[in-house]
């Protein structure tokens, strides 16, 4: 897969992740993807101070993303 065709699949992953998060004011935004494998996001609104980021990170982007792009490692939040 190439870069453009890996950033379009993350994107598509954080457009199914997003209603969710825009439900309880927050929102995502994909910072970088490095190595092919390692997603930088950005937890933004509400999502920067509740206090289950860690869990909606994991629990759901990860595993959305994944879903989409399953050579991806690890997803991380930027602060």
């Amino acid at each position: 897969m190439t870069t453009e065709e890996l950033t379009t699949e993350v994107q598509k992953a954080l457009e199914e992740i997003r209603p969710f998060l825009n439900s309880d004011g927050g929102d995502i935004s994909l910072i970088s993807i490095e190595d092919g494998k390692h997603v930088k996001v950005r937890l933004e609104g509400a999502c920067t101070s509740c206090s289950v980021n860690q869990m909606t990170l994991r629990a759901g982007v990860e595993t959305t993303i994944k879903k989409f792009a399953p050579q991806i490692e690890t997803v991380t939040n930027i602060l």
